[in-house]
């Protein structure tokens, strides 16, 4: 099963609007690779809700529960979302420097391509993050 980090800006929408909000679809994408991404995840896999700008660190967790649709705010069936469940909000928040330091890390995208907004994560890369936030083992699954 793959994993994926959500990359958000906190002031425009943050964890607790989407825990607020229960499910949202993930919009706002346009990167061809971010939207390649976004049409690969299926539902019922974990996502990683991270806070990019000043925070730069993963915040919380949450699920796939339908998968990439043609954005209905646009005019262009290119641009999808899918829709994200909250999920629990992670007991530490990891930072990315954290993560840089970590060596599952070290061919991650998300150290190689900083400005992609979409990211597959391994299991590895996945159980690593639930493991420094320290959250409970299977935690967002």
């Amino acid at each position: 099963m793959t994993a994926w980090l959500l990359k958000t800006e906190p002031e425009e929408f943050s964890f607790d609007d989407l825990v607020e909000r229960g499910v949202e679809p993930w919009d706002g994408i346009s990167n061809t690779f971010a939207l390649h991404n976004l049409s690969r995840a299926q539902v019922g896999e974990p996502c990683v809700i991270y806070h990019t700008g000043k925070e730069r660190r993963a915040v919380g967790l949450g699920s796939v529960v339908h998968t990439a649709y043609p954005d209905p705010k646009q005019n262009d069936p290119k641009l999808v979302v899918i829709d994200v469940k909250a999920g629990a909000r992670l007991e530490q928040p990891v930072t990315l420097s954290a993560l840089k330091a970590n060596p599952a890390f070290a061919d991650s995208l998300l150290v190689r391509q900083s400005r992609l907004s979409v990211v597959p994560l391994t299991d590895e890369q996945y159980a690593t993050i639930i493991e420094l936030s320290g959250a409970q083992p299977g935690a967002g699954k």
